[in-house]
């Protein structure tokens, strides 16, 4: 694999790592999507 094709996976990774640790900054939105997945059951 091309090191250029590695680095933006890498990026893409930790961009999305990102994204799921400041949505876990936000109750609301962890307490909606909690009731959203729990009332698929």
């Amino acid at each position: 694999m091309k090191p250029a094709i590695k680095l933006l996976g890498y990026a893409l990774m930790l961009g999305l790592l990102a994204l799921v640790f400041a949505l876990y900054g936000q109750p609301d939105f962890m307490l909606t999507l909690a009731n959203q997945v729990w009332g698929c059951f």
